[in-house]
């Protein structure tokens, strides 16, 4: 009897300290908060589109991105305006508008004096530096034509789409650039949504099997649409491209409904590889086979499905090594009652779908979600996840069981142990109004060492998150310029170490939601002071390791010539 009384006070111990553990773990947490600051801050244009969304296109638009188009490590913004029918067939609508910040937090609209002057219907941005001159340029696609705007220089853009060769017409979506033979030069892969005629769009409500829902009237598509082919442009480094996409084995014959593309190394093979989200159908992987070809390992990586073997309405998409453990995740977003899918990457064994084990998955599984990023909030060295949500039914507010047209976003903490906690409304973001939210972008707007978030809103200006999160948590941003590799250091590696964890990833040209992230990489760091090493693995192959560098600084660093410059943080 006292051996078993004993037994239990030493359970009840036990018990009792792992909940003071758990307290104490939680208490540790610095409390998340954003503010939105988009009004105060210049971002006046609405994104244009159509109260009713009659035609899938009126519904589909959405990207926006960072761009720092005159060097001056301050970052502006670039957003996407669409259109709608009737104002597409007028040629009223320029793709896109660039906000330029002048002073912290103040955006002034230089769209005019900047060049951007393509008449259009945009849907999404993807930044690069094509042509190697150390300015940042812009790859702009849409419904019936894309844009490749030239930066001059100080923010003054030229249309040079027809010269390069990268029109390629037809509904294009989430482009990414990738320079995917390490040629020194960037390449674009442009994926295609639906083949459609604007002169003779499918009509609303026609068809009970792809235009009704529960008998409400809503757009056709994209089932009983037919779909579009995929496009890959190699960079001759001339300022030209040349169409290999038959000649990589990445056409899509298929014709799938093609959303966004997404450059990663997912094997550690120095080669960066491609994923595809897929809408209505499955995912695309594509192995880069290093001889200017890939092999489609689609279905025999676990990516092209959900764990039930299921295709899911895919839209956005991004990676990150969320676990620690060398190997990039793969995380993709998608429609309503469906839930996000994350996929740990498991090397020799594929890609593995935890979105239930991570908790990921049944508060995504209501809406419909687009734009999405890994990224740390607090400095803590773990990689979290914002997701943005709207239907493409405004009729979704009369259809019984629907999710509603304005929805929500979603914020998850990574615990560090394969889990990811919902943070909303510890966030304060469950406080924003509820909207149609699609593409989001992700960088440090302020250069005070914490990722802030920028989201285009369908009908409405967009939403400029500053992350206010009061923490002691360290962190470094590296800018990164090729020599030997492209000049913007697209797919270029970083891994950085420090007394707590070893952490990487990769710098990318599109991603999220038909959208573009700071090219700059951004490192929680905990307590830390001090990064014991740096290693930067550069497109060219070339490897290059810095050591003791101090936290919370911006640091530049060319290829082969390592720190060139360095900034400190600006103070909370």
């Amino acid at each position: 009897m006292l051996e078993s009384l004993d037994f239990m006070r030493i359970l009840f111990i036990l018990s009792l300290m792992g909940a003071l553990c758990q307290a104490q773990s939680a208490s540790n947490h610095p409390e998340l908060r954003f503010e939105d600051v988009g009004a105060s801050a210049g971002l006046s244009v609405a994104h244009i589109s159509s109260p009713e969304k009659k035609y899938i296109i009126e519904s589909m638009s959405g990207g926006i991105g960072f761009i720092d188009c005159n060097n001056d490590g301050k970052l502006d913004i670039v957003t996407v305006n669409g259109s709608n029918v009737d104002r597409y067939r007028q040629s009223l609508d320029t793709m896109v508008t660039l906000y330029h910040q002048d002073s912290d937090l103040h955006f002034t609209n230089i769209t005019k004096q900047a060049g951007l002057d393509r008449k259009g219907w945009g849907m999404g941005v993807a930044v690069a530096d094509f042509d190697n001159d150390g300015k940042q340029d812009l790859y702009v696609t849409g419904f019936g034509g894309n844009a490749l705007y030239r930066n001059k220089g100080n923010c003054v853009f030229e249309e040079v789409t027809e010269r390069a060769g990268v029109a390629t017409g037809g509904f294009s979506v989430g482009a990414a650039w990738a320079d995917f033979d390490r040629d020194g030069h960037v390449d674009l892969f442009v994926p295609r949504y639906v083949n459609l005629d604007i002169n003779n769009l499918p009509e609303f409500g026609s068809k009970q099997d792809s235009c009704a829902v529960m008998g409400v009237k809503v757009q056709c598509g994209p089932l009983g649409l037919a779909g579009e082919t995929n496009v890959l442009y190699r960079n001759r480094g001339d300022g030209t491209f040349e169409n290999v996409t038959k000649r990589s084995g990445l056409e899509d014959l298929a014709r799938a409904y093609g959303m966004q593309a997404l450059w990663f190394d997912y094997d550690n093979d120095d080669w960066p590889d491609l994923f595809v989200a897929n809408d209505a159908g499955p995912n695309y992987l594509y192995h880069n086979q290093h001889d200017g070809t890939f092999e489609d390992v689609s279905l025999i990586s676990g990516t092209a499905l959900d764990g039930n073997g299921k295709a899911q309405g895919s839209m956005g998409a991004d990676a990150a090594d969320f676990d620690h453990d060398g190997r990039l995740d793969l995380f993709v977003t998608n429609f309503s009652f469906q839930y996000n899918t994350l996929y740990q990457n498991l090397g020799e064994q594929g890609f593995a779908d935890v979105s239930l084990s991570s908790k990921l998955g049944p508060p995504s599984y209501k809406y419909v979600k687009w734009g999405t990023a890994f990224f740390d909030i607090d400095n803590d060295g773990w990689p979290d996840i914002l997701v943005t949500a709207g239907h493409v039914f405004p009729q979704s507010d009369s259809i019984s069981g629907a999710a509603p047209y304005r929805e929500p976003l979603e914020l998850f903490r990574n615990n560090g142990d394969k889990t990811f906690d919902d943070v909303t409304p510890s966030s304060g973001l469950d406080k924003l109004p509820l909207a149609c939210r699609h593409g989001a972008a992700f960088g440090d707007v302020n250069n005070d060492g914490k990722v802030d978030v920028v989201i285009l809103n369908l009908d409405e200006p967009p939403t400029l998150l500053i992350n206010r999160t009061k923490t002691s948590n360290h962190s470094v941003t590296f800018r990164l310029v090729g020599v030997k590799s492209n000049k913007a250091a697209i797919g270029a590696r970083i891994t950085v170490k420090t007394g707590y964890m070893t952490q990487f990833n990769e710098i990318r040209g599109g991603s999220s939601y038909m959208s573009q992230n700071d090219l700059r990489l951004h490192f929680g760091l905990r307590q830390s002071k001090t990064i014991d090493s740096v290693e930067i693995a550069w497109p060219s192959g070339q490897k290059e390791v810095l050591s003791n560098l101090p936290t919370d600084f911006i640091y530049t660093v060319v290829e082969g010539q390592g720190v060139t410059e360095k900034a400190p943080f600006n103070a909370n």
